[in-house]
C-alpha cells in the first residue's frame, strides 16, 4: 500500500520541479539569444506571425541530454 510518507516526498519533488521550470520561464526572457539564433524560423505577414525556434530547441535538447548523461554516470 502507498504510504503517506512516500506520497509527501513525491509531492515535494513535483513542487521543486515546478519551481525550477517557473524560474526558467522568468530568466528565459532575459537571455538575449534565446529564440534569435540563425536557423530559428520567424515569418511575419499582415495579420499572421509564425515563429518556430528550431535551432534553440536543438541546442537546449543537446544540453539537457548531455547533462542527464553526465548525471546518470554517477
Amino acid at each position: 500500500m502507498f504510504e503517506l510518507n512516500s506520497a509527501g516526498k513525491v509531492l515535494m519533488l513535483f513542487g521543486i520541479i515546478i519551481f525550477l521550470v517557473g524560474g526558467l520561464f522568468v530568466v528565459g526572457g532575459k537571455v538575449p539569444w534565446i529564440g534569435k539564433l540563425p536557423g530559428d524560423i520567424y515569418v511575419q505577414k499582415n495579420n499572421y506571425t509564425f515563429f518556430f525556434p528550431i535551432t534553440t530547441c536543438i541546442i537546449i535538447s543537446l544540453t539537457l541530454s548531455l547533462l542527464l548523461i553526465l548525471l546518470r554516470r554517477r
